[in-house]
């Protein structure tokens, strides 16, 4: 896994460095711009061969600063550039005040214009327009004495074919992005990124009333080292990568060594979630996977199942009485599950204290679906959630069982940090007491700890097909096979999630729900190599 920073948390280190004495300010700076340069030159190579045209917009902070580095650096390539500065230079920040007066000495600096600078944009003879406005460090919508030139550049990105347009590039972050949370706080969209030392969390969060966000507006992310440390601490949110701690099956083990899962189904008509589930558990690893049926769909289900193993479970009563096998080590309640008064018993009965050690004698559960509806209506079973416990919301589901979460997180951001979705699941997941999976494009995965990751279907890992009937319900499945397996319900979440989405992109377009476990076996063998 990798790291994603806060805009607070990259200072900090920033910081840290300076202070140590190892690094100045100015050559942070320095390193920037040149990482801009490196990343542009590595997109479009045609514009390293030869002279180009460039304007950099700078702004009245540090991120202004790496601006006249890249305009100085771009004059030293032979490009002719033209500078704008929005603010005063008097009141730059000193490292940033250097680098204007470095180039002031080869160029001039534009005194901010909307319209000029509007017919500049127009122009196509720039073949370069690099955003070195505000960066990281915006904390409100955009200044309103700007408005006309970023009503400028959107229609220059978005609806002009990009072979007769510049390219744009921002430096950090396209200037209105949130980088906490990714709101849009009125900005434009980039074709290029450049970021430093790590990507930031609102490059990957989409809020749910500001469709685009981090993704719609970076365009692609290129990160740069500029030589700092590698950032520790629980509070440092992870990128989820190739998970390198699923272990493989060992030979001289037998099937209950790999955990015994039963997933509860629905009655006649509604089993289908719940195989689906079910196959994802089996095709994950889990030594047996059980459905738990009512009595009006167990011949349904017998002649859909041939691996999986069927058993009646009527009630609340009958799941107790099948919890008495203590092989059986994780469950799975929600998919087509229903929300009456069966549902609840079976929320009630999986949950309950068993008088063995710890109370619920280590069984993790896993609550999708209808089960999430079950807890949102009980405030009693909602107080039975105990620290095995993996919830998997998705938005709508979010918002019921956390209201009040979920109207800060749809909230419209006004200023930045705003509250963002890594904010809203680490609260989630300490008033449950168990982790949260809050699910979507960038589904955000976090434990009461504190403890939080991302698992981005974004950018090169875009996966539009997941969005089909039953994906979620494979997802689930994945989760409880996992935990069958011994894995911890963090690590168990996560890695199934990663899995989620590579199984979609290794199956491609045309995916339904029953692709994805079979898909998995090809997934798992690549993990291998």
């Amino acid at each position: 896994m990798s790291e994603l920073l806060t805009a607070a948390q990259m200072r900090s280190l920033e910081m840290a460095a300076i202070e140590s004495g190892n690094v100045t300010g100015l050559e942070l700076m320095e390193r920037a711009g040149r990482g801009v340069v490196e990343a542009v030159f590595e997109a479009w190579p045609d514009l390293a061969a030869t002279s180009h045209r460039a304007i950099v917009l700078c702004g009245p902070g540090n991120n202004g600063g790496d601006g006249f580095v890249v305009a100085r650096l771009l004059k030293d390539w032979g490009w002719e550039v033209s500078v704008y500065l929005y603010g005063d230079p008097a009141k730059l920040p000193p490292d940033a005040k250097t680098n204007y007066e470095r180039w002031r000495k080869t160029g001039e600096v534009g005194e901010w214009n909307d319209r000029a600078i509007e017919d500049i944009l127009d122009e196509r003879l720039n073949d370069l327009v690099v955003d070195a406005l505000f960066g990281t460090g915006l904390t409100r919508p955009m200044p309103e004495d700007t408005l006309r030139t970023w009503h400028g550049f959107v229609p220059n990105v978005t609806h002009q074919d990009a072979a007769s347009r510049p390219k744009y590039v921002a430096i950090d972050a396209p200037s209105g992005l949130c980088t906490d949370s990714g709101a849009n706080l009125d900005g434009f969209p980039a074709d290029l990124t450049v970021t430093f030392h790590t990507a930031k969390v609102g490059h990957f969060l989409i809020r749910e009333r500001h469709f685009g966000g981090g993704p719609g507006l970076s365009g692609m992310v290129v990160v740069k080292d500029i030589g700092l440390e590698r950032p520790i601490g629980r509070d440092i949110v992870q990128l989820l990568e190739k998970p390198t701690t699923l272990r493989p099956k060992w030979t001289h083990e037998h099937k209950f060594s790999h955990g015994h899962a039963l997933i509860l189904s629905g009655g006649a008509g509604k089993t289908g979630a719940a195989r689906l589930a079910a196959r994802g558990a089996l095709r994950i690893g889990a030594g047996v996977v059980t459905l738990g049926v009512p009595g009006s769909a167990q011949m349904e289900v017998a002649a859909q199942i041939t691996a999986l193993m069927l058993k009646r479970v009527e009630d609340g009563g009958a799941m107790t009485e099948v919890l008495e096998d203590r092989r059986i080590n994780a469950l799975c309640l929600g998919p087509g599950m229903g929300v009456g008064e069966r549902g609840k018993a079976l929320v009630r009965a999986a949950l309950a204290p068993r008088g063995f050690h710890p109370p619920y004698d280590g069984r993790s559960v896993v609550l999708d679906a209808d089960a999430l509806s079950v807890l949102a209506q009980d405030d009693a079973l909602f107080g039975m959630l105990h620290d095995r416990c993996v919830l998997t919301p998705h938005a709508g589901e979010f918002a019921r069982l956390f209201p009040d979460i979920a109207e800060k997180l749809n909230a419209t951001a006004t200023k930045g940090p705003a509250y963002s979705k890594v904010d809203a699941t680490r609260e989630a997941a300490k008033r449950a007491g168990c982790v949260v999976l809050f699910k979507g494009p960038a589904t955000v995965i976090a434990a009461p700890s504190g403890a939080c990751s991302i698992n981005a279907a974004l950018y090169e890992r875009a996966a539009p097909w997941l969005a089909t009937a039953g994906s979620g319900d494979v997802l689930a499945g994945f989760i409880t096979g996992l935990l069958a397996r011994g894995l911890a319900p963090m690590q168990a979440a996560a890695i199934a999630a990663w899995l989620h989405v590579e199984c979609a992109l290794e199956f491609g377009p045309g995916l339904i729900a029953e692709d994805l476990p079979e898909v998995l076996p090809k997934v798992l063998r690549a993990l291998d190599a």
